[in-house]
């Protein structure tokens, strides 16, 4: 998912939609009651780690600090979406696709059509 420095203005747009798709399919499962708790826990367990004090590398070391920090978080995230029910994903990934191409209408979505009126009583 790294875009070449050399790489086309579309295609490093392309990686960072893919990127904002991601992180949206994640808050979405998070979000939805038919993910298991204990699978939500796993990108909540790789953030913990990152801002913990030790590291397998430590924050010292510049770059490679914060790498190691980045692909636990990467791991968990894919982990997640890896394990969390495919039908259920693939819903999301549906719903996602569908806002990107503009179409914001939502398949479950309610409508309730009411009319009102204010009655005044005299006293």
């Amino acid at each position: 998912m790294v875009a070449n420095p050399n790489s086309a203005p579309e295609e490093r747009v392309n990686v960072v939609v893919s990127v904002i798709n991601r992180l949206r399919l994640v808050g979405r499962l998070f979000m939805d009651p038919r993910v298991p708790v204990y699978l939500k826990l796993v990108p909540i367990a790789s953030v913990a780690y990152a801002l913990m004090p030790f590291d397998v590398i430590p924050d010292v070391i510049p770059v490679l600090g914060q790498l190691d920090d980045l692909g636990v978080i990467i791991l968990a995230i894919e982990a997640f979406v890896m394990m969390a029910p495919q039908d259920v994903v693939q819903e999301h990934m549906a719903a996602i696709e569908n806002v990107s191409r503009g179409n914001h209408s939502k398949t479950d979505e309610t409508i309730i059509d009411g009319e009102w009126r204010t009655v005044h009583r005299d006293r």
